[in-house]
């Protein structure tokens, strides 16, 4: 059985439980007409949605038969406050937490209680979810982190507005340790542990670049397994995600921190020539009904943005991206607007209905019709479900609305018939029945009778049923997903692996025939991870696939809050992790010592070169 995702795991070493309280560092302030940052919990991979209500006695002795003791365990929580600026006279800091379970057990159901001021709240955040209560807010494990390994730790973050000062003694953390709930008071920490400060670097702020004017030469083709430009030069797109669109905050998440056109500039200085960007249906309705959202952003470090709604804010981005020689994939990531979209099985829900979807894509496809920066649409992410739920993602020849190959086709009718020169991509399911012709309907409930993989990864269809686009067949690209075990501990990493077993195990059935039978081109839409072992091993395996076949990819990611991988920059979104940077930048295309765009009149940033013109 195969469950993604997504798990914050991280390394730690031994120690003591102790909790240190990171002072706030101020590195930047907001002129005096700021506007207060407006949004509700927003970023992607953790929840926003508020814990259910219970008192904190509640919480420590909802134990289920378990007993309840107050020890001081191998636990140490490290809170940090950095990254601070002022908003209409209210204070914003950006809080860092991480639980590192240093024990010799598993633990599991955390929660961490911090005392605040009175007027605290919480305008943003990622990897849990939270309630405030009686002057205190307490953190929630969600779904996919609610368990921390043996030597592992779990982090998660927040933007408090309102925040003056944290007791650290005062910091509470409960969770479950061998069937016994554990309640740790910060006060057992050694009373002698130095408090350090963390120091964030100020973003340099980079004046926006002079935007050219929109050009349509730029459009990309399907030959065979290959993508090319319309000289039939072949072209690799190497790119990186960047969230935020999808999740609430209604641009890209960081900028409570970076600054926007540094950030992009940088993206294209450093050779990644595609962005793609995840977006929710909703939001995209939501602009084409004449009604956008305010977008989220520290208005003190991107003050050019004021006074811009989030589809103004898309449109300059557009723009700039334009201006630095990079593409653009619109990837809907969700139908409604959250952090946690992502994790819904199909391409409706609630009040986004299935035409909701195709109405979204085509105004965007429409609306973009006369600029190539924006080259291709990756029609749904990750459509999944397990036999036994409703509704999830199937793959026939039917036209059940659950049958992701059938609306994959009507998705991108919608899209090539308002603008015939992108390139679409359709991502694979979770599950295929291992005897097509006989649970062809899906109809079976037991998981012995199926195939799975990755969300998005399982394309096993597509050898019975391979999606048809017409005379828009030179435009489809299929775009797995692919993970390793910090993500998730699949049945094919258990005893270890090699790049042999995995494309044994794994890679070949699931896709990567696709590209070896000469069907289509691939497009590893998502990997990535952190750069420890054994995921590292995993993440040099499949960089090695790519670089033997010039598979097209975008790597997960840019973003820091990813909790289940991390990202290209650290948790001020200003400072870039050199090492996994360096670990990509071998799977970038470069010539001749310079990265290659894929534009034939822009140059990608100021270290790569524009496509030839024949």
């Amino acid at each position: 059985m195969i469950n993604k995702r997504r798990k914050a795991i991280l390394s730690g070493r031994m120690i003591s439980f102790i909790l240190t309280a990171m002072i706030l560092f101020v590195f930047t302030t907001a002129c005096n007409n700021s506007r207060k940052i407006d949004g509700n919990e927003i970023v992607r991979i953790g929840s926003n949605r508020e814990i259910e209500e219970e008192s904190t006695a509640e919480a420590l002795n909802e134990n289920h038969g378990e007993s309840t003791k107050l020890t001081a365990s191998n636990v140490k929580v490290n809170l940090a406050l950095g990254n601070s600026w002022e908003n209409a006279g209210v204070i914003y800091t950006q809080a860092d937490i991480t639980i590192h379970n240093n024990g010799d057990f598993e633990i599991s159901n955390w929660e961490v209680e911090i005392p605040v001021s009175e007027n605290t709240k919480v305008d943003q955040i990622w990897n849990a979810s939270y309630r405030v209560e009686n002057g205190k807010i307490f953190f929630k494990a969600e779904e996919f982190n609610q368990t921390i390994p043996a030597r592992g730790s779990v982090a998660f973050g927040c933007i408090l507005a309102g925040i003056h000062e944290i007791d650290s003694n005062a910091i509470k953390v409960s969770y479950t340790e061998n069937n016994t709930r554990v309640a740790a008071n910060s006060s057992e920490n050694h009373s002698n542990e130095q408090q350090t400060s963390r120091e964030y670097i100020q973003p340099q702020k980079l004046i926006p670049k002079d935007v050219p004017p929109p050009t349509t030469d730029d459009w990309l083709y399907v030959k065979g397994n290959k993508i090319v430009d319309k000289y039939g030069q072949e072209v690799w797109l190497t790119g990186v995600n960047w969230f935020g669109y999808n999740t609430g905050t209604n641009t890209f998440d960081g900028l409570w921190a970076a600054d926007l056109n540094t950030s992009l500039a940088a993206i294209a200085d450093r050779g990644f020539n595609i962005l793609r960007i995840p977006i929710s249906s909703e939001l995209i309705l939501q602009w084409a009904s004449g009604n956008p959202p305010k977008a989220n952003f520290n208005e003190a470090i991107n003050s050019y943005l004021v006074g811009m709604d989030s589809l103004q804010i898309f449109d300059y981005v557009v723009g700039q991206c334009r201006a630095n020689g990079l593409k653009i994939m619109i990837d809907i990531h969700s139908a409604k607007t959250d952090p946690m979209g992502h994790m819904k099985n199909v391409w409706f829900e609630g009040d986004i209905t299935e035409q909701d979807y195709l109405d979204s894509l085509s105004w965007m496809a429409e609306r973009y019709k006369d600029d190539d920066t924006i080259i291709a649409f990756d029609l749904k992410n990750e459509p999944h479900g397990k036999p036994h739920e409703s509704p999830r993602a199937i793959w026939n020849d039917s036209k059940d609305p659950e049958n992701w190959k059938y609306v994959a086709e009507k998705a991108a009718n919608a899209v090539l018939s308002k603008n015939p020169n992108v390139l679409v991509l359709v991502e694979g399911i979770e599950i295929y029945p291992k005897d097509i012709k006989s649970n062809g309907d899906y109809s079976s409930t037991n998981p012995e009778d199926y195939y799975f993989n990755w969300w998005g990864g399982n394309l096993r269809g597509v050898k019975d049923y391979p999606v048809n686009l017409g005379k828009y067949q030179n435009k489809l690209v299929y775009s797995p997903h692919d993970y390793g075990p910090a993500v998730h501990a699949q049945p094919w990493f258990e005893g270890g692996f090699t790049y042999e077993s995995l494309y044994r195990d794994c890679w070949r059935d699931n896709w990567m025939y696709i590209y070896e039978d000469g069907i289509a081109p691939l497009l590893i839409g998502e990997w990535g991870g952190y750069m420890t072992e054994p995921n590292l091993s995993w993440m040099k395996c499949l960089r090695e696939l790519i670089k033997k076949h010039k598979l097209h990819h975008t790597f997960w990611c840019f973003n820091a809050n990813s909790g289940d991988t991390g990202g290209l920059v650290l948790d001020d979104f200003v400072t870039w992790d050199e090492e996994k940077y360096t670990f990509v930048k071998e799977v970038l295309w470069t010539k001749d010592g310079k990265f290659v765009g894929l534009d034939h009149e822009i140059p990608l940033g100021k270290n790569g070169i524009a496509l030839p013109k024949k």
